[in-house]
């Protein structure tokens, strides 16, 4: 691998810009962004927005027309080598006459073909590894489910400083303040799916929605109700159809799809519920729970990331916690994190984590 330019991280980026753009948008696909470059000169840009529709490099071969001839094109990720729903974007670049390819990351899809090696073959120079990590940072849910078979599961914890996310009757609206809320709604909308458990709706109702940003989609909406004991009139089950995984059979709820996963102890088997979600094309989950929920998650291995926000408050010692997990003896026994980021939002911190 050559060392790539400061030109080069510079087209990079404005690549990963043009990606981001499909944040909301682009699931179950990965978000991508394309720039052609010629003699330094910017001669097409195109970004993928929503499944079905042209993927970057498409778009941005369209927009540099003859201009493409001899360029170079940075994308975020190795082009496709398969036919989906739209031609394979390696032919697209071949048959361009680019001079050279610099990809951010390879593409983890099985299904890809190794597009990077088509390019190669054709006496294309194909490159890659330019900001891996912040391309991978930007798929991190797309990569999950092409590697592990599963999405990447976030868990979204709204807490007071002493660590206590609801009241002891089960009332937790709100513990946070209005900026914090709207932040956690912009987490929302890059999910493929909002997920919570049963208690949840009962004690506070949510719509599990995208409310105080603007989105063109709204996520899946999927309760962990093993016993099916959601109320036929909850908020969740207005609108779009939900998703309730159960861990008995012979039950309905109106506007609803029951998938049914038992486990051993009678409760929804969540690994398999994953692997559920993946197969539907979720990318991110983004869990919004009670305590007995994100403990059981965190005790199956299924939470990759925590997302915190801490309100300058005390509930005290008889309000619920944010996970309930099993006594230890020792403090060798505790699940250790990673602070990856930590800032404020209004009046409240948010802190990003992930297991150490």
């Amino acid at each position: 691998m050559s060392a790539f330019s400061a030109f080069d991280q510079a087209m990079m980026q404005r690549a990963l810009a043009l990606a981001e753009k499909g944040l909301y948008t682009a699931t179950p696909n990965p978000r991508v962004g394309c720039v052609l470059v010629k003699g330094e000169k910017v001669v097409g840009e195109g970004w993928h927005e929503k499944v079905g529709g042209p993927h970057a490099e498409a778009r941005a071969l369209v927009q540099a027309s003859a201009g493409a001839k001899g360029a170079t094109a940075y994308i975020t990720l190795e082009p496709c080598n398969h036919y989906g729903k739209t031609p394979p974007c390696a032919e697209a670049v071949i048959k361009a006459g680019l001079l050279r390819v610099v990809a951010a990351m390879r593409d983890p899809n099985p299904q890809s073909k190794k597009g990077g090696d088509a390019i190669s073959a054709a006496g294309i120079a194909f490159e890659s590894g330019l900001m891996e990590e912040e391309a991978r940072e930007l798929n991190i849910g797309f990569v999950s489910r092409m590697t592990r078979g599963r999405p990447w599961v976030r868990m979204k914890i709204a807490a007071s400083l002493d660590g206590r996310t609801a009241l002891a009757n089960g009332k937790s609206q709100w513990i946070t303040g209005a900026e914090a809320r709207k932040d956690g709604h912009r987490w929302r909308a890059r999910a493929c799916a909002i997920a919570t458990g049963a208690g949840t709706v009962r004690a506070d109702d949510p719509r599990l929605t995208v409310r105080d940003v603007e989105t063109p989609r709204q996520p899946l909406r999927v309760v962990i109700d093993s016993h099916v004991e959601t109320p036929p009139q909850a908020r969740v089950l207005q609108g779009e159809k939900a998703l309730v995984f159960a861990a008995v059979s012979g039950k309905n709820l109106p506007n609803a799809e029951i998938v049914v996963l038992p486990d051993a102890g009678g409760k929804v088997d969540l690994k398999k519920m994953l692997e559920e979600l993946a197969r539907r094309g979720v990318n991110e989950l983004h869990v919004e729970g009670g305590f007995k929920l994100n403990g059981s998650l965190v005790r199956a291995g299924c939470v990759d990331e925590f997302l915190i926000y801490l309100n300058p408050s005390l509930l005290g010692d008889s309000a619920q916690g944010m996970v309930n997990l099993q006594e230890m003896t020792g403090l060798d026994q505790r699940i250790a994190l990673k602070l990856r980021s930590v800032d404020r939002i209004g009046d409240d911190l948010r802190l990003v984590a992930r297991l150490a």
